[in-house]
């Protein structure tokens, strides 16, 4: 048995984009699709004491056809300003000093040139922090046929998949039937049930950065998520 979940690479996403990668064995970074603007692929909210606000990375939009793995930064300072902004909004979060050096020197360091190459980056360091040992690949590392549904299912394939976790958003439009004819059996992530937590600035809200919940429960944090099961 070997569970496979397929995402858009996102910025600092939210705690359900880390139970997604937690519940499966290997987990792809669907890089090489469109990048779409005004999405979760290059900003998150944040809590502050004005409200939520938007981190967005800034890029470079030179073509409607271009992937997000060829999406570049269009300002090299950004990374700075993002620190800057999650240190005065986080510095009265019980857990903030436990992670301070962490995140910073991890902000500190993020000059990669590609979109992509931060999102991986960052991915990778929560998932270190939260105890996710999931494989990490991106879809760009393989030869795929054409085909939205057909696409995800030679990703499983070629994976030795033999369960495909996908998010609820894509109802609308994965073919289940192929999958099932090629005998990988499909689930869906389900994201009701989260409890809440201790959260700076009220009220609360669930859909924040996973930086939010790591600044307020540090270690505990895990406990906040998904029971998983693989």
């Amino acid at each position: 048995m070997k569970k496979i979940a397929i995402l858009q690479s996102n910025y600092i996403p939210w705690k359900g984009y880390f139970d997604i990668i937690r519940s499966v064995d290997e987990f792809v970074l669907y890089d090489d699709m469109q990048y779409t603007k005004n999405d979760w692929r290059n900003r998150n909210k944040i809590k502050t004491r004005n409200g939520l606000e938007w981190l967005t990375i800034p890029v470079r939009v030179e073509s409607l056809h271009q992937t997000i793995r060829e999406t570049k930064i269009s300002n090299p300072l950004w990374h700075k300003q993002h620190w800057k902004t999650l240190a005065q909004n986080y510095a009265k979060a019980a857990h903030f000093k436990e992670y301070k050096e962490a995140f910073e020197d991890l902000y500190l360091t993020a000059t990669e040139e590609y979109l992509s190459e931060i999102n991986r980056k960052f991915l990778t360091a929560i998932n270190g922090m939260l105890g996710i040992t999931t494989i990490i690949r991106c879809s760009s590392e393989f030869t795929l046929a054409p085909g939205k549904s057909e696409r995800l299912l030679e990703l499983c394939q070629k994976l030795g998949g033999t369960t495909y976790l996908s998010g609820p958003a894509a109802s609308d439009y994965l073919d289940v039937p192929i999958f099932t004819a090629a005998g990988i059996e499909v689930e869906w992530m389900d994201y009701s049930g989260y409890p809440e937590y201790t959260q700076l600035f009220p009220p609360f809200e669930h859909g924040v950065s996973i930086v939010d919940l790591l600044f307020n429960e540090g270690k505990n944090a895990i406990n906040f998520m998904k029971r998983v099961q693989r």
